[in-house]
């Protein structure tokens, strides 16, 4: 007889009653179920023998016991078998017979009756089982210490407070649900959201690569699928190299960075990004390397990070080894504020090779996201970035939207005033073609 795939078994064996279709409120001991299991009969003393031989026939199900005592006989043991493989004595294969009647064990099948509650059933078999046949399953969440991040459909939300309840029940450590009730304000990157079970205190430690932070994330910014973004970035800089910050939420940017010797300039808006990136900087003792402000992005940009490049780039750059280099992480806005780079400074420009490097983050929703990033920064800026700049795919945030960053040293015609006074006496050169997608690699980006 053919063998069932084993998804289709397992999940025809083990779902929930179907009596729990619809429940709203969750009530765990509507979840028991027995079923009829075959079990194999064996002296206890040869278990671990066995075993290795009848992995092909074993139950393989998380959470239930492979083997178990047998309720009859202290020196036996039931080994329990896959009732999909297993369906009369005749299905053992010659290998395992041969086993069998080496260490004297009958290969007769006896049956066993397993109850079955809601504590052997997964998150995912639960809400399938809740939630109207044929609609989606989402039993994932983003984990933000001991919170669990929820962002429900619109045919989840009469399940909210079961499938939140679920999520803390099968995921151990958590013990606070939420749900996303809208998008994030683009002012203090922040977004409502309502407890759908568990304790209502919003105040987490998360640990991401080898940094803690701590903050109240009911009213920062903070996205665990950045941890990678956040590396990617900080493996660029090098000992006294210096960091202008300008979105910094908590500092999974600037902490990282400023731990590797390097000089940082903090800003966030929200004044509790602010006080939790103070915060933040002293538990990871980085608190004498980072200056902090709380100013929108364009004061910064125009006020502090003008103030050190006047500095840096001044009369004594040529001796200057080090890189400057401007984080830009507002997705939803950033590209608007690359207008404050225009004619930022005074006097001469220094070398190219010391020009800072911008690295600024966007949503795209175009075919070429890419090419879409690109063109939006060079209509800001008002010139082209074929020739100094690249665009590095950080993910996907929803089907036909991805978040890129594009990084480019900032032309010194831009930077510039006296620079921007000689290019208007000239006309603007074409934008040339958008280079093909071997910039838009996931490859570390390499400005020299």
């Amino acid at each position: 007889m053919p063998e069932i795939d084993l998804s289709e078994r397992h999940y025809e064996l083990f779902s929930p009653p179907s009596d729990v279709r619809g429940m709203t409120k969750l009530d765990r001991t509507a979840f028991k179920k027995t079923v009829t299991i075959p079990v194999l009969k064996v002296r206890k003393e040869i278990v671990s023998k066995l075993m290795r031989s009848l992995k092909r026939v074993a139950l393989q199900r998380p959470g239930i016991k492979r083997v178990i005592e047998d309720p009859e006989d202290e020196e036996s043991r039931l080994i329990m078998l896959d009732p999909y493989k297993m369906f009369t004595d005749d299905s053992f294969e010659k290998a395992e017979l041969s086993i069998l009647k080496q260490l004297n064990v009958s290969p007769q099948i006896s049956k066993y009756n397993l109850e079955l509650t809601y504590e052997n059933f997964k998150s995912e078999e639960i809400l399938r089982a809740v939630l109207p046949e044929g609609q989606d399953v989402t039993s994932g969440f983003s984990r933000v210490g001991h919170i669990a991040h929820l962002n429900l459909r619109d045919h989840q939300l009469p399940f909210k407070h079961l499938i939140g309840q679920v999520m803390i029940d099968k995921n151990p450590g958590i013990t606070s649900a939420v749900n996303k009730i809208n998008n994030i304000d683009s002012t203090y990157r922040n977004f409502q959201m309502e407890v759908l079970s568990g304790e209502e205190n919003m105040i987490t430690k998360v640990r991401e690569n080898s940094y803690t932070y701590e903050f109240d994330f009911s009213k920062v910014y903070w996205n665990p699928r950045l941890s990678t973004e956040h590396s990617r970035i900080t493996e660029l800089f090098k000992p006294g190299d210096v960091l202008f910050d300008v979105f910094a939420g908590v500092g999974p940017f600037a902490i990282p960075v400023a731990k590797k010797n390097c000089t940082v300039f903090a800003n966030d808006l929200n004044p509790e990004s602010h006080k939790w990136l103070l915060h933040n900087c002293k538990l990871n003792k980085v608190d004498q390397k980072v200056k902090v402000f709380n100013l929108d992005g364009k004061d910064f940009l125009q006020g502090p990070v003008r103030e050190e490049l006047m500095q840096q780039l001044g009369r004594l750059s040529k001796e200057r080894t080090h890189s400057v280099h401007i984080v830009m992480n507002l997705p939803a806005k950033a590209i608007e504020f690359l207008s404050a780079f225009k004619s930022l400074l005074d006097g001469q420009s220094c070398g190219s090779e010391l020009l800072p490097i911008v690295h600024c983050y966007s949503f795209s929703k175009d075919a070429n996201p890419a090419k879409d990033v690109q063109q939006r920064a060079e209509a800001v800026l008002g010139t082209s970035l074929d020739a100094c700049s690249s665009v590095h795919l950080v993910r996907n945030v929803a089907p036909n939207k991805e978040m890129l960053c594009i990084t480019f040293r900032i032309p010194a015609a831009i930077l510039y005033k006296n620079q921007i006074l000689n290019l208007e006496k000239h006309e603007e050169p074409p934008l040339k073609r958008q280079r093909t997608d071997k910039s838009f690699s996931k490859e570390k980006t390499q400005i020299a």
